[in-house]
């Protein structure tokens, strides 16, 4: 019998990157409820702007998202990841203190909006990129689990907090919070991968173009990756466009408590939770690939349900719909993300990640825009209804796929792990 692979909590890298990790997700959930509120209830946004602010918070991945994976591959990891939230922390700061000088704007919350999600891109693309060489390819999966669970667990007590502190303290202090978490991450991060290999040079005669077209024709070119890239996009844009209309949904046209909001936001990193706590062992018993195709056929379509949102068992019955949609969110980020690690050589992982983020995240961008398009055309209950509809579809690029054919992992070789500090074994 095969021996199990060392538990990735036993590197001490690990452990930081973990830590920081659920900072930084932390700050980026309690932002993520806070600033829609704060445009919604403070500044009078409609569904329009709502979108927009939504739009926009992804829109840098579309704008540099494809460079930001060359450039990562040329900087040092750890420094990537610190830069990148001490930038978000400084940007949230921003809000509140423009709030207590009585200077808040939309324009501000815009560009605050926008200039961080310049800062994500970098954060996104280095924290996937430096993990294979932090915890070896052979942990990738264990250590892939556990970030996808950290994600959840920041998303159910972020969005979760954020609505009730929203209520308690007002958007501004919530905003504050978020700023304060991020900082603390950025200290934490400044431990972390100390004998990282330093970023190679980049080759004699190349530019920045021609990296970024090896990305890309890395990513197009498989079509297993593509499979991937489609179906994780289709998940990104019928969400935003989902996500975009709630603030105005439920605090205008339900008449529900930020709390309320909160709480059905966080049913969603519940779903994502338990599809990180199942991906491991549905893929042990059906196979990786087969468990990336069955499980958008068992969970996907229940995202129907969210757009019957309502009072009473209504609002009920959304939440399970959200909560079985994320949880094969949940199982996607574990294996679809373990899969694209396997299939890409150490040099382009950068350069892979990033064009993915680009895919991904601008799909976000496209469907908070169209989201808010919907809403102020047709309403917003039509917005709702079109984003659950590519939600509960978005499976079937890879369940059409070879990815579901795939029973184990394509083989790599191995990387040498960053750090031999280990905990001991107790």
């Amino acid at each position: 019998m095969t021996e199990a692979p060392p538990s990735p909590w036993r590197l001490r890298d690990f452990r930081i990157l973990f830590a920081a990790g659920a900072l930084s997700h932390l700050g980026s959930n309690v932002g993520y409820m806070a600033i829609p509120l704060l445009a919604v209830t403070a500044l009078g946004a409609g569904p329009g702007q709502a979108g927009a602010l939504a739009a926009l918070s992804t829109a840098a991945f579309l704008l540099i998202g494809l460079p930001a994976g060359a450039w990562v591959d040329r900087l040092p990891g750890r420094r990537v990841l610190v830069v990148a939230d001490a930038a978000r922390a400084v940007l949230f700061a921003s809000v509140p203190i423009a709030w207590w000088l009585d200077v808040l704007s939309l324009a501000q919350l815009y560009a605050v909006v926008l200039l961080t999600g310049c800062a994500t891109v970098f954060f996104d693309v280095g924290s996937q990129s430096v993990l294979p060489q932090l915890v070896g390819r052979e942990r990738l999966v264990r250590a892939n689990s556990a970030l996808v669970s950290l994600m959840a667990g920041a998303t159910i007590a972020g969005r979760g907090a954020g609505g009730f502190l929203v209520q308690l303290f007002t958007a501004p202090f919530a905003v504050l919070g978020g700023a304060v978490a991020y900082l603390a991450s950025a200290a934490g991060l400044t431990r972390v991968g100390a004998r990282l290999a330093p970023a190679p040079a980049p080759a004699a005669g190349r530019d920045l173009r021609a990296e970024i077209g090896e990305g890309l024709r890395h990513v197009l070119g498989s079509r297993e990756l593509r499979a991937l890239a489609l179906t994780a996009g289709l998940t990104n844009l019928g969400a935003q466009m989902i996500n975009a209309m709630l603030p105005v949904l439920f605090t205008r046209e339900l008449g529900l408590p930020a709390g309320a909001l909160g709480m059905y936001w966080a049913a969603g990193g519940v779903g994502i939770l338990l599809g990180a706590a199942l991906a491991r062992r549905l893929a042990a018993r059906l196979g990786h690939g087969r468990t990336l195709g069955l499980a958008g056929l068992w969970f996907a379509p229940a995202a129907l349900a969210v757009a019957l949102v309502g009072d009473g068992p209504w609002l009920w019955l959304a939440g399970a719909g959200w909560l079985a949609a994320m949880t094969k969110t949940g199982i996607d980020n574990v294996l679809g993300v373990t899969l694209r690690q396997h299939l890409t050589p150490a040099p382009l992982l950068g350069r892979m990640n990033a064009t993915f983020r680009f895919v991904l995240t601008g799909a976000l961008a496209i469907g908070a825009a169209l989201g808010g398009l919907i809403g102020e055309t047709a309403g917003v209950r039509a917005a709702v209804w079109a984003g659950a509809a590519c939600l509960a579809c978005a499976f079937l690029p890879v369940f059409c796929s070879p990815v579901r054919g795939l029973r184990e992992l394509p083989v790599l070789p191995v990387l040498p792990v960053a750090t031999t500090d280990v905990a001991r074994v107790r």
